[in-house]
């Protein structure tokens, strides 16, 4: 059996051919485009689906594939009637208006209940929910089905309208993970008749005819993408693990994590796995801050670069983007003027960095994966393990482990395993005065923030 996986990220969107070896046959990608309507960003959705289509229907006539699997970014909805949506999807990067976002924020409920904190933008599509059902209600009152985003994509390409839980408990304000139910918001609002019935993470939930041939494809109900990347791995019984899964977002999942020690005001929440158990998580736009302090660097970042860097002692401070550990901060580069790729460079040290923070405040101890697009080569996990010589390192066999994880949900749903890459160890760099350089940052970062320095987060 082949599979093809769609996986819709904010940045990149990708479509890969998968065997039951695990192997990748084939793949295709774009960028999404994002475009106005009205007052709201919101996705060019027809041209996301025309590329979309044409690349399933490619995939069926070079490789015969027989199933279509979605992976998806988190923070997104999809209002739909039986044939079509009935708004735009809304870019989750735009803030509602101050005098909206006050009426609105006192109707989200507490963190007690969802364990979602309140961020900003549409980082909880809830709120968002609430925006776009407060300015424009129509929407909502002509809607059948809300969808999320994977949902959205495997019901426009022939699946029945599904919830799927891995989604909902994607810190969306939307659901009570200790109830294992929808949250009062869902029931103050009136959406849970809205809300469609349940399908696990890569079940069948239709057919379509796809290539020149017309051959029926099985439609798969689709999968959060940071959860597919916890799949990939917990089907392989490698033990209690962390998994930090990179792309726009960097989200660091750590399952045995207490959920009393979640800091709302950090961005730690907990996600739901696709059997709808909590997996506490701490996120960052780490992807993203990476591009800004790098000024959009694309190649390779030499091993020299980085201690020229690190003797130089220059670094990125927090914060580059909305959200993260320590949302208050501006952003800045301080030390001197580093060249284009010693500032790439300091964007990597910037990301290996936070993500060592998070994985403190996340309380990991056991075994870490590294997995994305962020460890092209393996320089952020060596950082990593050099960092923290206490714990094992692995970094995936691919870097793409969302599409991986997604692609061994459908086949598990057709009866049929996929094989798994094992992951790689780690060796750990040997970058002179790295911990001093860690310690320095910590210092004027956390220190800055609330004065207690590199000890904040040990």
């Amino acid at each position: 059996m082949k599979l093809a996986v769609l996986d819709f990220g904010k940045t990149n969107s990708k479509l890969f051919v998968f065997d039951e070896d695990g192997r990748i046959l084939g793949e295709r990608r774009t960028k999404p485009v994002w475009t106005h309507a009205g007052n709201f960003s919101v996705l060019d959705e027809a041209a996301l689906h025309d590329w979309a289509l044409a690349a399933v229907d490619e995939a069926v006539d070079s490789h015969g594939v027989e199933g279509l699997m979605v992976s998806g970014h988190g923070c997104t909805f999809a209002l739909v009637d039986d044939t079509a949506l009935t708004h735009p999807i809304l870019d989750y990067e735009q803030e509602p208006p101050a005098e909206v976002a006050a009426r609105i924020d006192r109707r989200i409920p507490d963190f007690s209940e969802t364990f979602s904190p309140r961020l900003p933008l549409g980082f909880n599509y809830g709120r968002h929910m609430l925006w776009l059902n407060e300015v424009e209600p129509g929407a909502f009152a002509s809607a059948t089905s809300i969808l999320g985003y994977p949902q959205y994509w495997s019901w426009r390409f022939g699946g029945r309208a599904v919830s799927e839980v891995s989604y909902l408990g994607c810190h969306s304000h939307l659901w009570a993970p200790r109830r294992r139910d929808f949250s009062s918001l869902v029931d103050a609002e009136g959406w849970r008749g809205r809300m469609p019935g349940f399908g696990r993470a890569g079940a069948v939930i239709g057919e379509r005819n796809f290539g020149k041939a017309g051959r029926p494809i099985a439609i798969h109900n689709g999968v959060h993408d940071s959860n597919a990347a916890l799949h990939a791995y917990r089907r392989q019984q490698l033990g209690s693990l962390t998994v930090v899964s990179t792309g726009t977002w960097v989200v660091v999942l750590n399952p045995d994590c207490p959920l009393d020690v979640l800091d709302r005001d950090r961005d730690m929440l907990v996600n739901v796995d696709v059997d709808g158990g909590p997996v506490p998580t701490i996120r960052f736009m780490g992807g993203r801050e990476f591009a800004v302090i790098s000024a959009g660097w694309q190649g390779a970042i030499s091993p020299a670069s980085i201690q020229r860097v690190i003797d130089a002692g220059i670094m990125a401070l927090p914060s580059f983007a909305p959200g993260g550990p320590m949302p208050d901060r501006v952003g800045e580069v301080i030390g001197g003027a580093p060249d284009s790729e010693e500032r790439a460079a300091v964007a990597l040290l910037y990301v290996a960095l936070m993500v060592d923070l998070s994985l403190d405040l996340i309380h990991s101890k056991d075994t870490v994966i590294v997995d994305g697009g962020l460890n092209a080569g393996g320089l952020l996990a060596s950082l990593l393990a050099q960092l923290r010589p206490g714990q094992p390192f692995l970094q995936g066999a691919t870097l793409e482990g969302s599409a991986t994880g997604a692609a061994a949900l459908a086949f598990e749903s057709a009866g049929r395993g996929m094989a798994a890459e094992t992951p790689e160890p780690v060796d750990a760099a040997h970058f002179a005065e790295l911990a001093g350089y860690r310690d320095r940052w910590r210092d004027l970062a956390i220190g800055a923030e609330n004065g207690k320095g590199r000890t904040a987060a040990r």
